[in-house]
């Protein structure tokens, strides 16, 4: 056997500086058994290199990074004693309150050992840092809000009496103003959008009351959606957030704020290394608006709508599941005026693609009130284009129902699993729902059935049936029958459930 003989000749460029982007080049040449074997590597340095150190960093921005001290009227527990959360329902951060905004969680003990009550006051920690020299300071909503007064902690020990300037629940921002002798420290927003899952970040704020505190990592995932009706798509980072870094800011290499903390994901409240953050290009918008006269001016449509599945899209015929599914249109609202109706898939708003539900929520919020925007929609296996004047969104608390016992066993549908009875005015009220309420009531469904499988539910009310409205349970079955004569394996129903309106795909087999 031929002798092995290796020979590597290694050629490496001049290690580049952090924020310059030369490509580093290695190339290894080996002779291995009279064969020559060239292996390189190319590599972006400003994405592959480790800083030294983040202290640099921290201490330049560390200054604008305050604490933020609030006293408010606790609401967390009623006379009762029985524990509530302080969001409105619909409110995409109820449930992530209590692993986050740890200091006086509803229902738990103050330091002496009994819970809070309403009416009697109670401390809460966040974050904020300071975007102008004159004093206003951004932090969470969730924060400051209900409070009555409101104290922010400078990076030098410094306490100021805070205001507040104006907040928002649909993106959990909030704006204060303190009064200073001299100018005061600032940071500036950066580019959200530039972000990159893998870019470094760092996070500063208040953790447990400890004062500034610096934790270091990464992105992990960018447009995550925390349900419940967040106009944000937020950036996860695995920074450490901890209680108290609520409302502090997440920055890039270069010293720019890039997210707001806003909520982290826990089993057990403590850091696990999935936290959310507000995009910066997002809050810029809602500080500014704030920082005009205190509030938020969104355009409104008047739509509660869903996802298009895959199943959905198959029963309206469209060929991908793309768009936002009408699944009721308000009274007098822009979209009733527009000629909007159950059942319309909206494609695209004012030229701008609708891919998932949720980006038409975020376009009508970005769409002054009062604009006249053109929106494309599916409807009847075609497309259509209507004009929309949008209106002024104006906030509503809305309360579920409970579902109240349900009469009769209903008459069976045997092939997919339910049970039905006609609605009258005793059903009505005993439901809850409008006088104008037509549809037929689910009173059983059937387990591991086409129903079931569909996510219809005991005490559903299925107001239409494929777009067409129904009254009797006869007509249902029709209109089914007739899906299955057509070829249909799928049928859109639309559902109201306690008052919320959706559809969803009943799985039939073709006739």
């Amino acid at each position: 056997m031929q002798a092995l003989n290796s020979k590597m000749k290694t050629v490496s460029v001049t290690e580049p500086q952090i924020g310059q982007t030369p490509i580093r080049v290695k190339l290894a040449a080996v002779t291995l058994a009279g064969f020559s074997i060239l292996a390189f590597t190319v590599g972006n340095a400003k994405a592959s290199i480790t800083p030294d150190s983040f202290a640099d960093l921290a201490e330049e921005v560390s200054p604008a990074v305050v604490g933020v001290v609030v006293e408010q009227e606790f609401q967390g527990v009623n006379f009762e004693g029985e524990r509530q959360n302080p969001f409105a329902p619909g409110s995409p951060y109820r449930e992530f309150f209590e692993r986050f905004f740890g200091e006086g969680i509803p229902g738990m003990p103050n330091p002496e050992g009994e819970p809070h009550r309403r009416g009697q006051p109670r401390n809460g920690l966040g974050s904020g840092f300071i975007i102008d020299s004159s004093g206003y300071v951004v932090t969470n909503h969730h924060v400051v809000g209900n409070a009555m007064n409101i104290t922010v902690t400078l990076d030098d020990g410094r306490e100021l009496e805070a205001e507040l300037v104006g907040g928002d629940r649909r993106t959990d921002l909030a704006l204060l103003k303190v009064e200073a002798e001299e100018p005061l420290p600032t940071v500036e927003f950066g580019d959200s959008d530039a972000v990159r899952v893998g870019d470094w970040v760092m996070a500063v704020g208040n953790p447990f009351g400890f004062g500034g505190t610096v934790t270091v990592g990464v992105v992990s995932a960018r447009g995550r959606d925390l349900r419940g009706g967040s106009l944000v798509d937020f950036l996860q980072v695995d920074a450490p957030i901890n209680r108290g870094n609520s409302g502090g800011p997440t920055f890039d290499l270069e010293g720019r704020v890039i997210g707001i903390n806003t909520a982290i994901f826990s089993p057990n409240g403590g850091n696990v290394g999935i936290g959310f953050a507000i995009p910066a290009n997002a809050a810029e918008r809602i500080i500014e608006d704030l920082k005009d006269d205190g509030q938020v001016s969104r355009g409104w449509l008047g739509v509660r709508i869903q996802p298009v599945t895959d199943e959905i899209a198959e029963g309206f015929g469209l060929e991908e599941p793309m768009g936002a599914l009408v699944a009721k249109v308000e009274e007098e609202s822009p979209a009733s005026q527009a000629g909007l109706k159950a059942g319309d898939v909206i494609l695209e708003w004012d030229g701008a693609e609708i891919a998932r539900f949720k980006d038409l929520s975020r376009a009508v919020a970005e769409t002054s009130a009062g604009e006249e925007v053109e929106v494309v929609l599916w409807r009847n296996g075609a497309e259509e284009a209507l004009t929309v004047e949008t209106g002024h969104f104006d906030e509503e608390q809305v309360a579920a129902l409970d579902q109240k016992a349900l009469p009769g066993k209903g008459r069976a549908l045997g092939d997919v699993g339910l049970k039905l009875v006609e609605i009258d005015e005793e059903k009505r009220r005993q439901l809850g729902l409008d006088e104008e309420a037509e549809g037929v009531l689910v009173t059983d469904v059937e387990r591991g059935s086409a129903a079931a499988r569909a996510g219809i539910q005991r005490g559903d009310v299925i107001e239409s049936v494929a777009l067409e409205d129904t009254e009797s349970v006869e007509a249902l079955r029709q209109s089914i029958e007739e899906a299955q004569e057509e070829g249909k394996n799928l049928v859109p129903l639309l559902i109201n459930r306690r008052g919320e309106q959706s559809f969803v795909t009943l799985e039939i087999q073709a006739g």
